[in-house]
């Protein structure tokens, strides 16, 4: 339609009357048709000019924003809306020319409503030309949201709570029998042998210990965690953890190759609990070359992430149970409490990251932990490099 248009101007001073009613019937059709569009959406739309005044709405944007009454049009847009936290949102953004995408808002008028809004500029020949504001109603998919987290954390916590019911039945049941066994050595005796009765007491206390491991895993497993994220060198944090276990990895027959990227950018990060994460799955790969084997580790960028990926040479993983070694109290291993990897699972989620693994049996297995990049907020900047 553009392209018809300029070349209808370049000709209307050769154009009659007939045509020039046709150019204008044409050019009305159009217009009621995108007017149809805009009213039709059930996203807000607002468009403002260069001064930020408002050009144009739909009315989706007003059942969605608390507009000031009368006419909008031609006015400084953030001086129209009735909402404190959005006029100062719009005034700053708009006023600093930065582009957002997806900030939300919550709102209160009878009922609960969160909003997401986004600035994008409008630009033409390499300059901005205003700026169009894109509202969204996403209560239902947040109200969605929470429930599905509701009920993953009720089937979490049932499966964890069975796990721990059966990892308390063997010590107690090892702390009855023993219990039994000094009472019958004692059996009515004015004197015992203390040798029989201090090995039964030592093993008892054992299992004790084994059970206060057990609630602290489970707690662990079950408490938010307190992360103190700060911006951090992920670089700095792998070779800390390598130096760490450098003489266990050592004895195993290990062989550590890695590969850091360079000027990678900082990350939100708790040093503590991000070593804790790193160190399970460095002790997996452990337990999965027995014999020895090459242990490889990765930083590099992808996307708007930063990438931590640990690839061993080990038994691997087989299929069928790839898609459960999260969840807790699973474990393949005689000896271990299955906790390893839902812990990493639970670190990695609170470092807003996410965690993929890859593996086919005897062919060894990798980890990916992807984490973001905390973004700047930047000056929009036109295409001929002058700042608008």
């Amino acid at each position: 339609m553009r392209r018809f248009l300029q070349k209808a101007l370049e000709r209307i001073e050769k154009m009659d009357r007939e045509q020039i009613r046709s150019l204008l019937s044409a050019i009305a059709e159009e217009n009621e048709l995108l007017g149809m569009v805009l009213e039709s959406m059930t996203d807000g739309v607002v468009v403002t000019d260069r001064q930020h005044r408002t050009l144009l709405y739909n009315k989706s944007s007003e059942r969605m924003i608390p507009f000031r009454s009368g006419d909008l049009i031609e006015k400084v847009v953030w001086e129209t809306i009735a909402d404190k936290e959005i006029t100062a949102f719009l005034r700053e953004k708009l006023g600093n020319q930065e582009k957002v995408i997806d900030k939300e808002f919550t709102l209160s008028n009878g009922y609960t409503k969160t909003l997401s809004c986004s600035i994008v500029p409008l630009v033409r020949g390499g300059k901005i030309q205003g700026n169009l504001i894109h509202l969204e109603d996403i209560t239902d998919r947040r109200e969605k949201e929470a429930r599905l987290r509701r009920a993953e954390s009720l089937a979490a916590l049932t499966t964890l709570t069975a796990g721990v019911a059966h990892e308390i039945k063997n010590p107690l049941a090892s702390i009855g029998i023993h219990l039994q066994l000094i009472k019958k050595e004692m059996g009515g005796k004015k004197e015992v042998g203390t040798r029989r009765i201090a090995n039964y007491l030592s093993v008892i206390g054992e299992e004790v210990d084994r059970l206060n491991r057990i609630v602290v895993d489970f707690l662990f497993a079950v408490r938010p965690m307190n992360a103190a994220l700060e911006p951090g060198d992920l670089n700095k944090v792998v070779r800390e953890l390598f130096d760490f276990v450098s003489f266990e990895l050592e004895e195993a027959g290990i062989t550590v190759t890695l590969r850091l990227g360079e000027k990678l950018p900082l990350i939100l990060l708790d040093e503590k609990y991000m070593k804790q994460a790193f160190l399970n799955i460095v002790k997996n790969a452990i337990a999965a070359m027995p014999e020895g084997g090459l242990l490889t580790v990765e930083t590099y960028l992808q996307g708007g992430d930063l990438c931590l990926k640990v690839s061993d040479t080990g038994s691997g993983i087989p299929e069928q149970i790839i898609g459960k070694i999260f969840e807790p109290y699973f474990t393949t291993k005689e000896f271990g409490s299955g906790l390893g990897l839902t812990m990493v699972y639970k670190i990695v989620k609170e470092h807003l990251g996410e965690i993929t693994v890859s593996s086919r049996q005897g062919g060894g297995a990798s980890f990916i932990l992807s984490f973001p990049i905390p973004q700047k907020e930047k000056r929009l900047i036109s295409y001929n490099g002058e700042k608008e």
